[in-house]
């Protein structure tokens, strides 16, 4: 048994071995990422949020999480085909060795902003101090929603929080696919800053930042009368149309009427400003 253990570790040692092993995990990661991927595709409503839009904190945590299962189990079966067996995991410093010191608080950090987030944007929605209102009309780009506001602007909290998290994930990939043999890569225990800090950072926003008012749909109708659906209007928001302030009611359903002088034209800008605040614009695109 020494003598196969032996050979192996030599197999494994070799150039050779050492790029089947990381085209395996590869592989692997391909196997495990691939059909989730797909199934979120298609149906996305597990990673959105209330609004509809994909949520940052719930797609950080599931790429964490798809990232810690696809390392155990790349070890895993290392372990037992090239490695040599069950023995080959005992020992201090063995491959799991850096689970509880640097991925598990790696993965806490985010699942920490995920349900904090979650508790937070519920109670403020509940108290009407943020609108989460499902974008109408609006040419998507899911994967941007990870880093803009409600509104759709980039948000730079956001924007440092999955930047950081996408980099320490790559660190990872990248250090164990050069040596997967060695088990868990060996980081800094101070990596788990890396996404810790941005997901305190993240949480904080949520809870301080005053909820802008949120344009989803501008309309005409038949009779000229400017509607704007949307949410976070409060009780005396005013229509902005390229910088002009128009009389506005608020209707029983909740939208905004207003009365222009005469036809919108198409790429005028929108805006709502309600309790102090402005909604980002929106581009009035009639149809066609």
């Amino acid at each position: 048994m020494a003598r196969l253990n032996e050979q192996r570790s030599a197999q494994t040692d070799s150039p050779g071995g050492h790029m089947l092993s990381a085209l395996f995990a590869l592989a692997l990661l391909a196997a495990i990422a691939g059909p989730l991927t797909v199934r979120l595709v298609r149906h996305p409503g597990f990673v959105t949020g209330r609004d509809g839009r994909l949520s940052t904190s719930v797609t950080l945590a599931l790429a964490w999480t798809v990232l810690l299962i696809w390392l155990l189990c790349a070890t895993l079966a290392y372990g037992l085909t090239a490695g040599g067996g069950v023995d080959w995991f005992q020992g201090h410093d063995g491959p799991l060795s850096s689970l509880t010191t640097v991925y598990l608080p790696l993965l806490g950090g985010p699942y920490t902003a995920l349900i904090a987030a979650k508790a937070v944007v519920g109670l403020r929605v509940e108290h009407g101090t943020m609108a989460k209102p499902a974008p109408k009309g609006v040419a998507r780009r899911p994967l941007r929603d990870l880093i803009a506001n409600d509104g759709g602007r980039t948000d730079l909290v956001d924007l440092q929080y999955v930047a950081l998290s996408a980099v320490t994930m790559l660190y990872v990939v990248a250090f164990f696919v050069a040596d997967v043999g060695g088990g868990l890569p060996k980081l800094p225990t101070e990596m788990w800053t890396l996404t810790g800090a941005p997901a305190g950072a993240y949480l904080v926003n949520k809870m301080a930042t005053r909820a802008n008012p949120v344009i989803t749909q501008v309309s005409m109708t038949a009779e000229g009368v400017l509607t704007v659906e949307g949410g976070g209007f409060g009780n005396d928001p005013r229509i902005e149309v390229d910088g002009t302030v128009l009389p506005t009611e608020v209707t029983g359903t909740g939208t905004l009427a207003a009365t222009p002088a005469g036809p919108v034209p198409a790429g005028s800008t929108v805006a709502v400003t309600a309790h102090g605040l402005r909604s980002d614009p929106l581009r009035y695109a009639p149809p066609s």
